[in-house]
């Protein structure tokens, strides 16, 4: 525990310098975000209503909770209080983890710089924080799902391999009970359902592919700019990569259907939770219209988890994904101009990056189908971790 108390503090303090600038990496200063769209968020969100005029508030009513936090910090500038606050969520991963298993406490220590100042960026170590912790408990797990979703949708899909109704039912009412106080207290609580229909392709997607490589040969004359908060492709075949995207990520989530009706799971196998989860969340970013860098954060967090059991199905996939890390740090910030210009060096990135999380996402689906072909569905009780059959009563 020392060792890795002593390579957290060592990988932390160099990151945060980085996220600081006091070490100044090449490429952008990946800070902007904070420093001018979620602090003017910020100044909005305090008059008890949401950025409606802006249509890069993308996010759930949630957010407002992550984007206000800060203020909870007075005596520092919103962006050390940011920054501050993701290095806690980061510890506190860590140490959900190191109680779990020293494997995957280690995993998320060396994962994390790997992303790079990205993740002290973003908000998103946040929820990765909440979907940790979900996963981990499973005597609050449903409550913490609900959460996370309402703080950025994507942890709704750590219920894929959940087969405890109760779990499903806390989760629903908890998600149903936040989204009313918002809806009350503050006005445009989903404005963001109508921002995020309106988004299009973004550069480092895997749709954006086609498109670079029509761009780098002078087959394809639209643009490339900053559009609903991210940068996009804007003109000929958009649409219809956008449109052919959003029928990947329909085919993925039927993909999970299919082998949620198929597969004979045992309730109470936290392996199958796991790998559902870890598995759900790598198919929705592949098919994803943004492929951002801080989505990295939520696999590495769930690949963490995952890693927690001894006898773990994705250790593979888990090292795979490391690698598609390490790429995502080149390609941004790094080389993050090269991409927006569609030159063969950021070419090269991406499709290196997007080759590995296909290979992982590839790779978890055939762990996860294979190994569902287990026994019939027993369920253990909350109280007693007894194992039943689904819907007995455990014998006393």
């Amino acid at each position: 525990m020392l060792k890795l108390s002593s390579a957290w503090s060592a990988t932390r303090i160099l990151l945060l310098l980085c996220t600081f600038r006091v070490i100044r990496l090449p490429g952008g200063d990946v800070t902007i975000d904070v420093t001018v769209i979620y602090q003017g968020w910020y100044g909005v969100l305090r008059t008890g209503t949401f950025p409606l005029d802006d249509v890069t508030w993308q996010y759930p009513p949630g957010a407002a909770l992550a984007v206000l936090a800060p203020g909870l910090l007075p005596f520092l500038s919103y962006t050390a209080a940011f920054i501050v606050l993701c290095l806690a969520a980061d510890a506190l991963v860590t140490w959900l983890l190191a109680r779990k298993g020293l494997r995957a406490a280690w995993y998320w220590v060396w994962a994390v710089p790997l992303i790079g100042p990205t993740a002290y960026a973003r908000y998103d170590i946040f929820v990765a924080a909440v979907a940790v912790a979900a996963l981990l408990h499973p005597r609050v797990r449903g409550p913490l799902i609900a959460l996370g979703a309402v703080l950025k949708v994507w942890p709704a899909l750590l219920l894929a391999g959940v087969r405890n109704r109760m779990v499903w039912f806390s989760t629903a009412a908890t998600g149903a009970l936040l989204l009313l106080l918002f809806a009350v207290a503050m006005p445009g609580s989903l404005a963001f359902l109508t921002f995020q229909r309106d988004r299009g392709t973004e550069v480092e997607s895997l749709g954006a592919l086609p498109l670079h490589f029509a761009r780098a040969f002078g087959w394809w004359e639209g643009e490339v700019k900053l559009n609903y908060g991210s940068v996009e492709f804007l003109g000929p075949w958009v649409e219809t990569i956008s449109t052919l995207s959003l029928g990947l990520t329909a085919v993925a989530f039927g993909w999970l259907l299919v082998w949620r009706l198929r597969a004979r799971i045992v309730a109470g196998d936290e392996r199958v939770i796991f790998d559902a989860a870890f598995t759900a969340v790598l198919l929705f970013t592949v098919t994803s219209r943004v492929i951002s860098p801080q989505y990295l954060v939520w696999l590495v967090a769930l690949a963490a988890v995952c890693l927690t059991l001894a006898d773990s199905r994705m250790v593979r996939v888990t090292r795979i994904l490391l690698v598609a890390t390490a790429f995502t740090q080149l390609e941004f910030p790094t080389f993050f101009t090269e991409i927006v210009r569609s030159d063969w060096i950021g070419i090269v990135l991406i499709v290196v990056r997007n080759a590995l999380l296909v290979w992982a996402t590839v790779a978890a689906c055939r762990v996860l189908w294979a190994a569902s072909k287990a026994v019939p569905a027993t369920e253990p009780d909350p109280a007693t971790g007894t194992r039943t059959e689904e819907g007995v009563p455990a014998a006393r």
